[in-house]
C-alpha cells in the first residue's frame, strides 16, 4: 500500500488529497424537487471550501437545475485551478429534460461526448478522476460494465483522463473493470447507519482503492436516532458531524464528499474531520447501524 495517513489519501498513487472533500450535487438545487439556488451562493460555497482546505470536489455534468450547473459554477469560482485541486466527475447516467435525477443510461458511443462535455464545462484539458456509473437508478447487479469501461480506458490512454473510478457497482463489476484498466476509486451508497457495502469497502482498503460514498449522511434526511444526538451533545457537535467523523473512522480508504449549498454547513462538515470520537462512541454507532 502506498503511504496514506489519518487525514490524507494518495489517489491513484500520485494525487495527495484530504480525506474530507466536497460533493457538488446540491449546488444547483438544495432539494431534488426544489427550485434552482442563487448562482452567487454556489460560487461563495465553492470558494469557501477551497479556503478551508478542501482539495477534492466531486461533480457531474448532470448536476444542474434550470440552467444552473455545478460544472459551470466550479469553473467560474475556481478557475484558474490550483494545481493541487482534484476534480472528480462521473459519466454514464442519462438525465432527460425536466428530470430531477438521471433515469437512464447513455449508450456506449455517447461516453466520449460526455467526457468532452465535462472537459469543456470545467475548462480543463484533462479530468483528474472519472467514474463510470452504469445503469439508471438501480442497475442490475449482473450487468457487464466492460464495454463502457473500455471506452473510458481508451480516453485515459489518450490523456483526457488521469484516473478511472467506478460507481454503483458490485465487487464482480469492480473486478471486471480492473481487468481492463487500473481503478483508483469506488463510489457506492454508504453511510454508517446503512453499512450494506462493507464488503466493498474492505476490498478497496486491501487493494489501495479509495472509497468515496455518495449519500454519506443518509441521502434523504439525517437518521433520527437519539443515541446520535447524545453523542453529538457530548462532543459539542452536530449529528451530521458525528456521522462524518464516524465514516472516516471506518477505514483509511474512506473519503467523505458531503454536499451542501450552505456555507455554514460546509464549515461544519469540514470541521468534522477533526472530531475525535472515542472507541465507545464508535461502538455505540455500530450498534445503531446493526439495528
Amino acid at each position: 500500500m502506498s503511504e496514506q495517513s489519518r487525514d490524507n489519501w494518495t489517489l491513484g498513487g500520485d494525487l495527495r488529497i484530504a480525506r474530507m472533500g466536497f460533493g457538488a450535487m446540491r449546488l444547483p438545487a438544495s432539494a431534488l424537487d426544489g427550485p434552482a439556488n442563487e448562482r452567487a451562493n454556489g460560487l461563495a460555497v465553492l470558494r469557501r471550501a477551497v479556503e478551508l482546505g478542501v482539495d477534492h470536489i466531486d461533480t457531474a455534468a448532470f448536476y444542474e437545475r434550470d440552467g444552473l450547473a455545478a460544472n459551470d459554477l466550479i469553473r467560474e469560482a475556481l478557475s484558474p485551478y490550483d494545481e493541487n485541486l482534484v476534480v472528480a466527475t462521473k459519466v454514464g447516467p442519462y438525465k432527460g429534460p425536466g428530470d430531477p435525477v438521471p433515469t437512464g443510461e447513455l449508450e456506449p458511443g455517447m461516453l466520449r461526448a460526455e467526457v468532452e462535455r465535462n472537459l469543456r464545462e470545467l475548462g480543463r484539458d484533462r479530468l483528474d478522476l472519472v467514474y463510470l456509473r452504469p445503469g439508471g437508478l438501480a442497475p442490475p447487479a449482473g450487468e457487464s460494465i466492460g464495454e463502457r469501461f473500455e471506452i473510458l480506458a481508451g480516453l485515459r490512454e489518450e490523456g483526457l483522463i488521469r484516473h478511472l473510478g467506478v460507481s454503483h457497482v458490485t465487487p464482480a463489476q469492480l473486478a471486471e473493470a480492473r481487468r481492463i484498466a487500473p481503478v483508483a476509486a469506488v463510489q457506492n451508497w454508504f453511510d454508517v447507519t446503512k453499512p450494506q457495502d462493507t464488503e466493498m469497502l474492505r476490498l478497496c482498503e486491501r487493494e489501495n482503492i479509495a472509497y468515496a460514498p455518495y449519500f454519506p449522511l443518509g441521502g434523504f434526511g439525517l437518521p433520527d436516532a437519539p443515541e446520535l444526538k447524545e453523542i453529538a451533545g457530548r462532543h459539542g457537535a452536530t449529528v451530521a458531524q458525528v456521522l462524518l467523523a464516524a465514516l472516516l473512522a471506518l477505514s483509511p480508504a474512506m473519503l467523505a464528499i458531503p454536499g451542501t449549498s450552505s456555507t455554514a454547513h460546509l464549515e461544519e462538515n469540514v470541521a468534522a474531520a477533526g472530531l475525535g470520537l472515542t472507541p465507545e462512541d464508535l461502538a455505540e454507532i455500530a450498534t445503531i447501524s446493526a439495528g
